[in-house]
């Protein structure tokens, strides 16, 4: 074992303080220097995590206190990551337990744990944001210690040492009421507690790929825990496939980098225990193991949670094809989700029956979000569908995932709450008066949950909170209705006038403003209706003697409600799709004439 190595993953609910927390541990570790700018949430460093707030992609980084190497993973909060939440946990020795003191453990917190739990790894708890109002951080340390208990830790881990502060200030505490100076007690307590790197320095070198990284100079980089001996640049190693059953390809060690601080660092060596980033091999994916033995074998990689929801990403068909993003073919888009299935363990990609259509089967409607928008970025225009729970037959019966969901809302708002979750038929499991709002606790199929978080958004002015976790799949609960409204779609091309609008809007919400490109079978609007119906939104007004063209039609538009990425998706009904280019998001039909999806529906396809 290497004494002066410890390796830790910072688990915890999303938004409890993660990658807050990891700030203030780099700033004293001495990551920066004294008159160096201390970037805030430094480690979400993509463009999609600064803009949601959220973490999408676990990540390394590296501290140094006293003589003492820290290895820290921020992993991300939102279950629909959950995968790269299990893949971190095998590279490392020990958990930072983050609860915030006035929300407590939430679902995630309890995924997480359940997860580090099972491999036997060490926990720390870190009881955060006690200086918010209203936190009353005792009562959570005893809610963490219910959790440990029914989650059946070992009493190794349920005498999980605990300390007190808050992230964002910078302070940590042993115990309530001491002086706040520094982050010290939480390193002394992970240098105390957290076990040195299980690893077999006398051993042969061998490393399981956790991660995959990427560099414009070197190509791949995998990334793990060496378990076993050491490797140096320019040691021969086999690369064994673990999706092509342990085949063996020869490859060279190039480079190899430690991580450090905001970074890395190329070394010529690395030791059993660290962990590093290997390059030098022409394709090696999570999951492979790296030996210096031609005979070995491979290392068991953990199977990560099966995904519940399944989407169709498709070619884009529609008059505006090509006019806004260069990448449209069935090609492009196929090696694009071929790409991400490299890096990206927790999704599943097959072709569909049909030519130009592939199913992405995920953990939930977020995750597949982040993947269109990363891909909207590059250039990619393409459909996608509504998703749909991924269905089993046990025992003959058909099954569907079922989840358990938690929702807390001001008081007032506990009603429209309720009746929500009755049309969903959600069956109640627990009501919790809090402070100054109501916790509900439900059961609901993942169909249910799908758009249950907008309606809970809207319902609460956005004071209401979501979270869910998967529990089990159970008898199909029939049929269960999530959008009470149709839409309007448009009945001709072109550009919409005010003119045109203001008669649309009439008949119920807009989604579109002047000077838009519309299309027959495009969705501009909704009807408070259950129904759908059409309209035309490119009318222009006819000409007279007495008036110009635009008098009297320049007031009373209301603005168009424009949808985010994650909302259109969960929005859209089975007969709907998403068009989705760099520039803009348009709903649609999938059947664009009019004419042909009134015979589609009565022919009942």
């Amino acid at each position: 074992m290497n004494q002066n190595i410890r390796n830790i993953a910072i688990i915890a609910h999303v938004d409890h303080g993660k990658t807050t927390l990891v700030d203030k541990l780099l700033q004293d570790g001495g990551v920066y220097r004294a008159n160096q700018t201390v970037q805030v949430r430094a480690m979400d460093s993509m463009d999609l995590e600064k803009e949601k707030g959220i973490t999408i992609k676990a990540k390394n980084t590296s501290v140094h206190w006293g003589d003492k190497i820290i290895n820290i993973l921020d992993t991300p909060g939102h279950a629909d990551f959950g995968g790269e939440v299990e893949r971190a946990m095998r590279m490392v020795d020990g958990v930072l337990l983050l609860v915030d003191a006035y929300d407590g453990p939430q679902a995630q917190t309890r995924f997480v744990l359940r997860k580090a739990l099972a491999l036997g790894l060490k926990v720390v708890i870190v009881i955060n944001k006690i200086d918010r109002e209203n936190a009353d951080p005792v009562k959570m340390y005893d809610k963490v210690l219910e959790l440990l208990m029914e989650l059946n830790a070992t009493e190794e881990q349920f005498d999980a040492p605990v300390v007190y502060g808050s992230g964002r200030d910078g302070y940590m505490m042993y115990k309530l009421g001491q002086a706040k100076t520094n982050m010290t007690p939480l390193f002394q307590t992970i240098i105390d507690h957290v076990p040195p790197p299980f690893a077999k320095p006398n051993d042969p070198f061998h490393m399981l790929v956790s991660n995959i990284d990427w560099s414009d100079y070197v190509g791949r980089i995998a990334v793990g825990k060496i378990l076993g001996g050491s490797v140096k640049v320019g040691d021969p190693v086999f690369v064994l496939r673990h999706a092509e059953g342990g085949k063996k390809v020869r490859a060279k060690v190039t480079k190899i980098f430690e991580f450090t601080g905001l970074g890395q660092r190329e070394v010529d060596e690395a030791h059993a225990g660290n962990i590093v980033g290997i390059s030098g091999f022409e394709d090696v994916d999570i999951g492979d193991t790296l030996d210096i033995r031609e005979d070995a074998h491979p290392l068991p990689f953990t199977q990560i949670d099966p995904p519940t929801l399944e989407m169709q990403f498709c070619v884009n068909d529609g008059p505006l094809v090509g006019q806004e993003g260069k990448l449209v073919t069935s090609r492009q888009i196929r090696e694009r989700l071929m790409r991400e299935l490299k890096t990206n363990v927790s999704i599943y990609i097959d072709d569909a029956d049909r030519a130009g259509v592939f199913n992405v089967k995920a953990r939930g409607s977020m995750q597949v979000a982040v993947l269109v928008e990363t891909m909207r970025r590059e250039g990619y225009e393409l459909l996608v569908s509504r998703p749909t729970v991924i269905e089993k037959v046990i025992d003959g019966v058909r099954n569907e995932p079922y989840e358990t969901v938690w929702i807390e809302v001001p008081d007032e708002c506990i009603g429209s709450i309720m009746q929500n979750l009755a049309n969903r038929k959600g069956q109640l499991t627990n009501m919790e008066k809090l402070s100054h709002s109501t916790m509900v606790e439900a059961t609901i199929t993942t169909r249910g949950l799908i758009g249950l978080e907008i309606d809970v958004i809207n319902a609460s002015s956005g004071r209401g909170v979501t979270s869910h976790l998967f529990k089990e799949y159970g008898p199909y609960a029939g049929e269960v209705l999530t959008r009470m409204t149709g839409v309007i779609c448009a009945t001709e091309a072109g550009e919409t006038t005010t003119y045109a609008l203001l008669m649309v809007q009439e008949r119920g919400k807009l989604f579109i403003g002047p000077g838009e490109q519309v299309y027959e079978g495009m969705i501009v609007g909704e009807n408070p209706r259950n129904e759908d119906i059409s309209c035309n939104a490119v009318r222009e007004k006819a000409l007279t003697n007495f008036r110009s063209q635009g008098s009297g039609v320049a007031t009373g538009l209301i603005p168009a409600a424009k949808m985010s990425l994650e909302r259109a998706i969960e929005y859209i009904a089975s007969d709907e799709l998403l068009e989705v280019t760099p520039k803009n998001l348009r709903l649609r039909k999938r059947i664009l004439n009019s004419g042909e999806r009134q015979k589609a529906k009565k022919s009942g396809k």
